[in-house]
């Protein structure tokens, strides 16, 4: 399992998805209005997507607010609507480690749902997020209903579990400059799919994100940069050398 396989499941939407209007004209609709449904929503009856937006409450955060702090009581589950949120604890001396990043069309708080009150992860908006907080109570229910709904809830969490362990054991395989080029090719095909992109990360969190200091990962970038791979301009990287880039993260 490479890189790029470990992040690829945060593209599985779990919860229909509410469509997102204009500030202007932003309202909030009905669960059972989504057009666009898959894996654990598509297998909800109308009755069941009434109890979800019966009990949902919705919210926006701003670029840096914490949305869940860990240790904080687990009452809801919450559903990103749109964004990307940075999951993470906090260990020795309060220095950060984060896990993985959220994208859209996820949930956040399902690894502690089972186990037991409160949350053992901290999620922080990178960027103006909107959130759907839905009661834990209610969710309870429809995986105790619902088969299928709570078999998808199932592979969600054993996933996350999984390609974490995963991705942890092959960092500590790797060199700074494969893990860097990971950080990079994985910015590139999962998050923006795409050669250019702006970050969303400070320098600290970027080499949070990937187990080194800020002083290696600022070192790598620049030398990156020197030798044609990338081409950076503070937050902002265009791959120019995509095939190196490849070999590097590969070679680790």
């Amino acid at each position: 399992m490479d890189f790029f396989r470990i992040f690829a499941h945060r593209n599985h939407t779990l919860l229909c998805h509410l469509p997102m209007l204009p500030d202007s004209e932003h309202q909030i609709l009905s669960c059972r209005d989504c057009n666009i449904r898959h894996c654990a929503a598509a297998v909800l009856g109308v009755e069941e997507l009434d109890l979800i937006n019966n009990s949902r409450h919705e919210s926006v955060f701003r670029k840096g607010d914490i949305i869940i702090h860990e240790g904080s009581p687990t009452s809801y589950i919450i559903y990103l609507k749109s964004g990307l949120v940075k999951e993470y604890i906090k260990g020795n001396q309060e220095k950060e480690q984060i896990l993985q990043i959220v994208r859209k069309f996820s949930y956040l708080g399902l690894s502690s749902l089972f186990g037991d009150k409160v949350n053992h992860y901290s999620y922080a908006a990178l960027e103006d997020i909107t959130v759907c907080y839905i009661d834990i109570s209610t969710f309870h229910q429809l995986i105790k209903k619902n088969g299928s709904f709570g078999f998808e809830i199932l592979v969600s969490v054993s996933r996350d579990n999984l390609n974490n362990f995963n991705r942890f054991m092959k960092q500590s395989q790797k060199k700074t400059y494969g893990r860097v080029a990971d950080a990079i090719l994985y910015f590139s095909k999962i998050i923006y799919e795409s050669n250019e992109f702006d970050i969303p990360f400070t320098r600290q969190e970027l080499a949070d994100l990937i187990g080194i200091s800020r002083e290696s990962a600022t070192r790598v970038l620049t030398k990156f940069n020197e030798d044609g791979i990338v081409d950076l301009h503070e937050r902002h990287i265009r791959i120019d050398n995509l095939p190196l880039l490849q070999q590097i993260s590969k070679n680790g």
